[in-house]
């Protein structure tokens, strides 16, 4: 095994560590303590984390060059570190106290769902790694939706495992990434049974996705909600949780976006992919510290 190899295997052991760690700690920690706790976390990983740090202020830079200072910037990713450690606790804690969830998080346009759903068609949700999902989806599941995600497997399976059981007590469907054949059978089958299926498209995608606009530059997205919508008739609904001032959440539905036809099959998914994207885009505008700046969005280019 080479150096890069030993350091991430180390990484990932003092994450899963550190992760059960504070579970336990919490555990231990009043109620009213979790949120201080959570902002001594996130300043401690913003100091120390320096590659995460580096690419959320890259990211940053590229997203809003010309229009936020380098004070702004660093600010945004400061608290962008602190909601991620936020949501990272409340998902250890709350999904473990259903009830309290419940009163902790609203549902707003929830009409446009349930309008959505009366189709029997499905419901794709639109959306991205932005605030705190996974309560998103389990606050769905409390409210007897049937819910699914479609995710990637974490890199160290023992964190997975730990999310994956957290989900599984509310009959949250994970539906993994990869294999491709498996995804999509699995995501075609919970649309035919008029389930709602919730599609984060806001990260790289590499060669296998189009290319549209994203902050002013090319970026790889993924097609599957359009073509998921285009074989199913499912609704394509743009929906995203957002964290209040005093740490509750509300989940915003927006209404369906309706599939539009190009001059051909290419045209027809980049630019439905396009008009799906700018609503990711005006969330993130709108609230910058809710979404991953640590993800490197705009890693692959366009040949």
């Amino acid at each position: 095994m080479d150096s890069k190899k030993i350091r991430k295997s180390l990484g990932r052991f003092v994450g899963w560590i550190s992760l059960v760690t504070v579970s336990l700690i919490i555990k231990a920690i009043p109620d009213k303590g979790l949120y201080s706790f959570a902002e001594g976390i996130s300043a401690l990983g913003y100091r120390c984390a320096a590659r995460q740090r580096k690419i959320a202020l890259e990211s940053l830079t590229i997203a809003f060059a010309g229009t936020k200072g380098a004070a702004e910037i660093d600010a945004i990713a400061q608290d962008c570190f602190t909601y991620m450690a936020k949501s990272a606790i409340e998902v250890m804690f709350l999904m473990d106290k259903p009830q309290l969830m419940r009163s902790r998080i609203s549902l707003e346009g929830k009409e446009h769902l349930d309008g959505a759903l009366a189709k029997g068609k499905g419901v794709i949700l639109v959306s991205a790694h932005f605030g705190n999902f996974p309560l998103l989806l389990a606050r769905l599941a409390l409210d007897g939706y049937k819910t699914s995600g479609i995710m990637r497997p974490m890199r160290d399976m023992r964190v997975e495992k730990i999310f994956l059981e957290k989900r599984n007590r509310y009959k949250v469907k994970t539906i993994y990434s990869q294999p491709r054949s498996t995804c999509v059978n699995g995501t075609i089958e919970a649309l035919r049974n008029n389930e709602i299926v919730f599609i984060p498209i806001d990260q790289n995608f590499g060669t296998a996705g189009v290319f549209v606009d994203f902050f002013g530059r090319k970026a790889a997205t993924a097609t599957g909600p359009v073509v998921f919508a285009q074989r199913t008739k499912a609704a394509l609904l743009p929906c995203f949780i957002i964290r209040q001032h005093d740490d509750t959440h509300t989940i915003v539905f927006e209404p369906p976006i309706p599939l539009l036809e190009g001059k051909d099959a290419e045209e027809t998914v980049r630019g439905n992919v396009q008009r799906l994207t700018d609503v990711i885009e005006r969330y993130i505008r709108r609230y910058p510290a809710e979404w991953g700046w640590i993800h490197r969005r705009w890693k692959s280019q366009q040949s």
